[in-house]
């Protein structure tokens, strides 16, 4: 997750924190009733995040910690499985559909509540949905409503947020209108950004709505408990809530999370049987690799460097700049001697195995072609160039990131290489909270940062839509009118042209890569340890990253 998935608790944004790059399910193990084994009395699961949580706001959340957290504590229309499918939840059947495609109906399951006791109604969506797009809300993420009818004109101040084409026929049917056919609605659908938000309470707490958990009520498979604040807290937990519909089918009781920046740290918990499920990383994820808790799940995600070209007189306007750097990046050896988690080196901003020809089925990075590679040769060349052009002999750069134990290690990487490679150049980092980090980019107050995004849903618009002028995740600002152009076509007038559509997105992602406007550097992939009695955890490679509803602990 992006803006996405991607959007990520390590390094970036998610975005979020949906279906994506591997069968997904929790790692190679699928759920089967017939074979579960005997739970154990004691229902209580320990897990490490990397992160902390910046938002526990619907409307407000944008990465991955946020997400996975949203996901087990409120439900939305739809749940992906573990085949990362989007099924009926919220809604008691699959939507309706017009045949234009504009129009879908839902039916509302009768048996679902908010912890409080309150029905889960149609109006909830709607407030909730109204509430995301209005403007005043700032939310982020508000541009993923673009294809229901008004929206546009709602988050650019045109129209007010009742003209959301959302309505609530009855207490229990919801009928939306799109303005454009969209063919992974149903996907988004699943996402914690379109989820119901009960208007009574947010009214109640007004400026402290979910700050801390006791500020918000829940309709998923747990509540949210012992949270203290966004971006500052370190540990919270997730509590089987008794008011959910499907409560009877939920095994766990409570989950307990803890913020463990150092992967060493995290590591001794493990041992120590403190904690059931980590991160690792780098070193750690190689001595650990033949352990039986050791598992690997690839994540459609994509890491990149992101320039800040809305300064005046910016250098990273530059396009043979941003190539020197590009050039100047060993991606590989990135990948497997730091990261060394299954991670690959890449070249492109679409992930890899995530994006096909309709009719040929073959990878669209494959179709874009990128040309971009590790050469000092190259990196030296362009360096030149942009001194040339830029009249300098020499640069200071900073470049900015989340402060985890795995981010670090990559800043000191980069900042090794570029100085190597491209001489007279002069790196330093900034490792920040993520919280911070967050806060400084959507500022514009860096020079690069390193960025991160999960997709959303399975579609190249899920990465490409974020490059586009004006979108609020464009925080670096490259601009091109033509790569604009592609996207928004892909998303209007192709819509209903699969082959076409796809085409557009081909030559979007060979443009944005040509020019390198944002420098991509590996495709993520996770190494955990998971003790092997936890079953049935759900991940997603992309979208929100943990489910939680179908999880226990074995005997």
């Amino acid at each position: 997750m992006m803006n996405k998935k991607w959007a990520i608790a390590t390094l970036a944004v998610c975005g979020l924190v949906l279906a994506g790059c591997s069968t997904g399910g929790s790692s190679s193990e699928k759920s089967d009733s017939a074979k579960k084994e005997t739970a154990a009395k004691e229902q209580v699961f320990n897990m490490v995040e990397a992160a902390e949580m910046p938002s526990a706001d619907i409307s407000l959340a944008t990465d991955e910690v946020s997400f996975s957290a949203l996901n087990n504590v409120y439900e939305g229309l739809y749940r992906l499985d573990k085949d990362n499918k989007p099924v009926p939840a919220g809604a008691s059947e699959e939507a309706k559909v017009s045949e234009d495609g504009l129009t879908y109906t839902f039916k509302l399951r009768k048996d679902a509540k908010w912890s409080n006791g309150d029905p889960v109604t149609a109006k909830d969506y709607v407030y909730s949905w109204q509430r995301t797009v209005d403007p005043k809300t700032a939310s982020e993420y508000s541009y993923l409503f673009e294809p229901i009818a008004n929206a546009a004109d709602i988050t650019a101040g045109k129209k007010a947020a009742s003209e959301l084409g959302v309505k609530a026929v009855d207490d229990y049917t919801l009928e939306v209108k799109l303005d454009k056919v969209t063919p992974y609605f149903e996907q988004m659908l699943a996402l914690p950004t379109f989820f119901p938000q009960n208007q009574k309470v947010v009214e109640q707490y007004g400026a402290d709505y979910a700050t801390k958990s006791d500020k918000s009520v829940y309709n998923g498979p747990f509540t949210l408990v012992d949270f203290d604040g966004p971006g500052t807290d370190t540990d919270w937990g997730y509590k089987k809530n008794d008011t959910y519909w499907d409560a009877k089918n939920v095994k766990l009781d409570k989950i307990n999370v803890n913020v463990i920046k150092d992967s060493s740290t995290a590591l001794n918990l493990f041992k120590d049987d403190q904690a059931d499920l980590i991160t690792l990383s780098g070193e750690l994820a190689q001595q650990m690799a033949n352990d039986e808790a050791f598992i690997t799940i690839p994540e459609a995600s994509t890491f990149y460097l992101e320039f800040n070209q809305g300064k005046a007189n910016s250098p990273y306007k530059n396009e043979n700049l941003r190539k020197a750097i590009s050039y100047a990046i060993n991606r590989d050896a990135l990948a497997k001697q730091i990261l060394a988690n299954g991670s690959i080196g890449t070249t492109n901003l679409v992930p890899e195995k995530f994006v096909y020809n309709p009719d040929t089925k073959k990878d669209l990075t494959k179709e874009a072609k990128s040309s971009v590679k590790y050469d000092k040769k190259k990196a030296k060349e362009y360096w030149e160039k942009a001194k040339s052009e830029l009249g300098v002999d020499s640069l200071n750069i900073d470049i900015l990131s989340s402060d985890s134990d795995v981010a670090k290690k990559m800043l000191e990487y980069l900042q090794s290489a570029l100085q190597e490679n491209l001489p007279g150049v002069k790196v330093s980092v900034s490792p920040v909270p993520f919280s911070v980090r967050l806060d400084r980019s959507n500022k514009g107050d860096f020079d690069i940062v390193m960025s991160g995004w999960g997709a959303d849903y399975a579609d190249a618009s899920s990465f490409l839509d974020l490059f586009t002028i004006g979108n609020s995740y464009n925080r670096g600002q490259w601009n091109n009118e033509e790569y604009t152009k592609l996207v928004k076509a892909a998303g209007t007038t192709d819509a209903n042209d699969p082959q076409k559509r796809y085409e557009d997105f081909v030559k979007a992602e060979k443009i944005i890569m040509d020019e390198q406007g944002v420098v991509p550097i590996y495709q993520k992939a996770v190494a955990y340890l998971r003790n092997p009695k936890v079953k049935d955890i759900v991940n997603h490679p992309a979208g929100a990253k943990y489910d939680f509803k179908d999880a226990y602990i074995a005997k």
